[in-house]
């Protein structure tokens, strides 16, 4: 169908939400509102917001109206017919299939089938998992710590999983990774998720998502993830940003929670803890992002929106050259109140999860 949306530039620079039914996305300088109705029934109307910063299924946020300038009008589809979407648009359609597949799977839960003489080799397997997890990731290994045996060793294995997948780019051998490599990489996740793991650490995870209800899809957009690394050094806008942290770390919550599982007297949908384990990944990746601003940049790359960078009068130049500057200090306030608000919503998730977790 062809939809016609509304683009506004408001006074306050605040952030507009696309609500459609029950879902609510965060829509930079776009404010409209589904308004019922079917088919060419259908309309949108503006809808406003006093927070800047909001992940999908957030809720509780005091709304105000502001003035607002009409832009322009645009057609929001494709020469296909189909509707353009937003980075936090196309991850909140993963995060609703995610939630429906494992509350499908919790109803048809999955048999552990182990062959006889294979239980030593796959605890020696997980046990590599643990030592590796411990080398790496101190503070979070002492966290899985806390956890049951069987979903501590499952996190372990996700960890090595996604610390390989990331070696790929950022590790000695990067310089020699092409797309090629990753496209291996992600047929030999597909054969590890069919029960053909190539090797122990592999196994591991094997045994993993045949135990509990994990999806591979998130696992597939860490690779993406990988690929963006090897063909883009600049991020436009947080649009583009906001999918970049989506697939290198957001990932990893969507991975976690159907191992943690929700607490069974959670009035929570499982959509809403989706979305805050989301929202943690995010505020971490941006976190890494603002701390390692002068180590990516000797590397020539700047996960920073450039448009927001650009208001603040700053350029590439002036991060190569690290200097610090009131203009500096201004940007990267603003970036890290929005980090700030993405834990705040991954926070509301904690209390929600089951208390083994």
């Amino acid at each position: 169908m062809s939809l016609k949306l509304l683009w506004f530039v408001s006074s306050q620079s605040n952030l507009g939400f696309l609500h459609h039914g029950n879902r609510s996305l965060p829509c930079p300088n776009l404010l409209f509102q589904h308004r019922a109705g079917k088919g060419k029934n259908q309309r949108w109307k503006p809808h406003f917001c006093s927070s800047r910063t909001h992940v999908p299924g957030s809720e509780g946020l005091r709304r105000s109206k502001v003035k607002v300038t009409v832009v322009s009008t645009m057609a929001a589809t494709s020469s296909a017919g189909e509707i353009a979407m937003s980075s936090e648009e196309k991850v909140y359609n993963v995060v609703l299939k995610q939630a429906a597949l494992v509350n499908k799977q919790l109803r048809s839960p999955r048999v552990d089938v182990v062959v006889p003489g294979d239980l030593s080799l796959l605890n020696e397997a997980y046990d590599r998992c643990g030592e590796i997890c411990a080398e790496y990731a101190k503070t979070f290994y002492l966290g899985t710590v806390l956890m049951t045996p069987e979903r501590r060793r499952a996190i372990w294995a996700i960890y090595v999983w996604c610390r390989r997948t990331d070696e790929l780019v950022d590790g000695p051998n990067a310089p020699h990774i092409t797309p090629t490599a990753l496209d291996r990489w992600e047929s030999r996740l597909e054969d590890l998720f069919n029960g053909r793991p190539f090797d122990m650490l592999d196994a591991a995870l094997a045994n993993t998502v045949n135990k509990f209800p994990v999806d591979i899809q998130p696992f597939k957009d860490m690779i993406e993830g990988m690929r963006m690394d090897l063909r883009k050094s600049r991020y436009k806008n947080f649009d583009e940003l906001y999918l970049y942290c989506y697939y290198v770390a957001g990932t990893v919550g969507l991975m976690s929670v159907p191992v943690m599982g929700i607490a069974p007297e959670s009035l929570a949908s499982t959509e809403s803890v989706y979305n805050a384990a989301l929202a943690l990944g995010i505020a971490n990746q941006l976190t890494n992002i603002l701390r390692d601003v002068g180590e990516d940049a000797q590397r020539g790359r700047i996960y920073l929106p450039q448009d927001e960078l650009a208001q603040e009068g700053l350029s590439d130049e002036d991060i190569f050259s690290g200097k610090v500057t009131d203009k500096w200090r201004n940007f990267m306030k603003k970036q890290i109140k929005r980090a700030r608000m993405l834990f705040h919503e991954a926070e509301k998730g904690i209390k929600e999860l089951n208390v083994s977790s």
